[in-house]
């Protein structure tokens, strides 16, 4: 009896571990289908998934085991780029997080500012670039702008829906306990808001990945987006599909980064459908 119990749970473990691989399938499918389509028509615009693969190796993960294999060229493309997301990012948390806790909690400043907040977030953010061309210049203020100014309006209207959906019946036992206004926002209204904010949060740094690459196309000499540039400028389509893949990495590491923390922080609240991933 214990070893068929045993043997039950070795294969529900064994199952359970496999089964991120088998709803891997599709991926699978695509790539072999890549491969063989692009070896069937061979051309310089759009190589083999190997042949990538193998210049990939050659350009991010040449450096020695010392710093975990990846190249000079990995750093000096990454660190940039990586650089200006992490400000941008603290930037717009921080006066996302503010502006949509006031826009929440007073009526007058909501009837001011949503329907502003609601077109910015409705408006493509690439539109701007040439004004803040024309503004910052050719500088890391000019990233770092635009970068903040992409995803600053997901965050502060993720936060004032959470803030304003706050259950009513919890306002009215805070109120009842005497807690001041500090202790209401830290104890009751920020943590009932807390899984739209992380929400906004885990969008707007998929955003904000697609505009660091797309300023940098335009202004900087150091970043992942400056790199797709040069070797699409120099003809080297096959390091810029090296690129294109670095990319790609670079979203998923943030994406699972972002998930885990959101796992951490809201390990009470269960989750279902796209928000379990």
């Amino acid at each position: 009896m214990t070893s068929a119990v045993a043997s039950t749970r070795s294969t529900a473990s064994r199952a359970g571990a496999l089964r991120p691989l088998a709803n891997l399938w599709l991926l699978g499918v695509l790539l072999v289908a890549w491969e063989i389509y692009a070896r069937a028509r061979p051309t310089i615009f759009f190589p083999p998934l190997t042949s990538i693969l193998v210049q990939f190796r050659q350009d991010w993960l040449s450096g020695p085991p010392a710093r975990a294999f990846l190249s000079d060229q990995f750093w000096t493309a990454v660190l940039p780029s990586m650089s200006r997301l992490a400000q941008a990012m603290l930037l717009a948390l921080v006066l996302g997080v503010a502006g949509g806790v006031l826009v929440a909690r007073s009526p007058i400043i909501r009837d001011m500012y949503s329907p502003m907040i609601r077109f910015w977030l409705a408006t493509p953010k690439v539109v701007l670039l040439p004004v803040a061309l024309q503004v910052f210049g050719v500088s890391e203020a000019l990233n770092i702008f635009v970068i903040f100014f992409g995803t600053v309006w997901l965050i502060m209207i993720n936060t004032a829906d959470g803030v304003g959906g706050v259950n009513a019946a919890w306002l009215r036992s805070a109120s009842s306990m005497r807690l001041s206004r500090w202790q209401l926002y830290r104890h009751v209204i920020l943590p009932a808001a807390a899984p739209q904010i992380m929400a906004g949060v885990r969008v707007s740094i998929g955003v904000g990945l697609i505009m660091v690459i797309v300023s940098e196309f335009y202004a900087t000499t150091a970043g992942v987006g400056y790199e797709v540039m040069r070797f699409q400028e120099t003809f080297s389509y096959l390091q810029m599909w090296s690129a294109f893949l670095l990319i790609a990495v670079i979203g998923l590491v943030l994406n699972l980064a972002t998930a885990l923390l959101e796992r951490r922080t809201l390990r009470w609240q269960r989750r279902t459908g796209l928000g379990a991933l």
